[in-house]
């Protein structure tokens, strides 16, 4: 089963016959021990330290459709690799550049997108309710909210009750959280470790959506909901919206109520908190199993994996382009 590596160390990538190398330097760039990645069992590489590759190594990457996603020492995604598309057809990108184009089909989509991130949001919020927490008011002003996207004529419109859903959303954290606390949502920078891990978690999962609609016929850069940017994959952003509840949301909870991650995991620079090495380890250990975590699919009647959810979603759209099922998005039902 192929899976996703993460590379914290600097060092150097190369080419061994069908075999990764990496090469690990010490700070005072001695090389360290080589280890060696069976090129069959990479899904796709996370590279957080520096790295040393050549363009034949990109090459054999590239041949085997494996992406390589780049992110800064302070944890931002910077790009990617993205192997040729191998799956892009013709007639799906004409249909998906037209439901751009077409501002009813458009605001469509985007609503639906909206109303499953809503849906995924209210779900964590009264799982946590059924457990003794004092949720009420977040729900009622999120339900009040949600009864608005139907009537947005706009995207700029929707977008606005979008946020102020999630605004209302994060409220509920600080009633969630059993110590760290958000105290509001700060992006650039984090201010403190739980905006930290928002912002960490949802960098990841806008990576993987990207790296599940590589896999699939769509265009990453015609979106509905985020407007296409002249270097952005925006798609991914607009799928993210429907996971980030289940995925991002879910692995801080549960990273935090356990205790796996404690404010000695973060550290403060440049006027922003970040993880520490060990702690973005924590972090990625307990990501890694909720992404493979299966659940009985209702419509399937099999069990699929988290990141296999992603997927779907994908193909559920393509559905919608083509015109054969109307996209509806993806709800947790537990």
């Amino acid at each position: 089963m192929k899976k996703t590596y993460y590379l914290f160390n600097p060092g150097r990538l190369s080419r061994r016959d069908n075999t990764l190398k990496f090469t690990p330097v010490d700070e005072s760039g001695q090389e360290l021990m080589p280890k060696y990645i069976p090129v069959e069992s990479v899904s796709d590489l996370f590279i957080f330290g520096s790295l040393d590759a050549n363009s034949s190594l990109y090459n054999f990457l590239g041949k085997q459709q494996i992406n390589v996603h780049f992110f800064d020492y302070y944890e931002h995604y910077t790009g990617s690799f993205y192997a040729k598309e191998y799956l892009l057809a013709g007639k799906l990108q004409v249909s998906q550049t037209q439901h751009y184009l077409s501002h009813k089909k458009r605001l469509a989509i985007a609503k639906s997108f909206v109303k499953g991130g809503a849906a995924n949001m209210l779900r964590n919020l009264k799982y946590y309710q059924t457990r003794g927490k004092e949720l009420t008011a977040c729900i009622d002003t999120m339900d009040l909210w949600c009864e608005s996207i139907d009537s947005a004529n706009a995207i700029a419109e929707l977008m606005g009750i979008e946020g102020n859903i999630r605004q209302c959303y994060y409220v509920g954290f600080d009633e969630i959280l059993k110590e760290l606390k958000m105290e509001g949502r700060s992006k650039q920078p984090p201010k403190n470790e739980v905006n930290s891990l928002i912002s960490f978690g949802n960098m990841l999962c806008y990576t993987i959506c990207l790296d599940q609609i590589y896999h699939t016929q769509l265009n990453p850069t015609i979106s509905f909901l985020h407007e296409p940017g002249a270097r952005r994959f925006s798609l991914a952003l607009d799928l993210a919206e429907i996971f980030k509840p289940m995925l991002v949301d879910r692995v801080i909870f549960s990273v935090l109520n356990k205790q796996q991650l404690k404010a000695s995991d973060f550290h403060e620079g440049t006027g922003r908190i970040t993880l520490k090495e060990g702690g973005k380890k924590a972090f990625l250990k307990t990501w890694e199993e909720k992404l493979n975590q299966t659940i009985k699919h209702r419509s399937l009647g099999r069990h699929v994996s988290y990141k296999h959810l992603i997927k779907l979603e994908c193909y559920k759209l393509c559905n919608h382009m083509i015109g054969t099922q109307e996209y509806k998005p993806f709800r947790a039902w537990w």
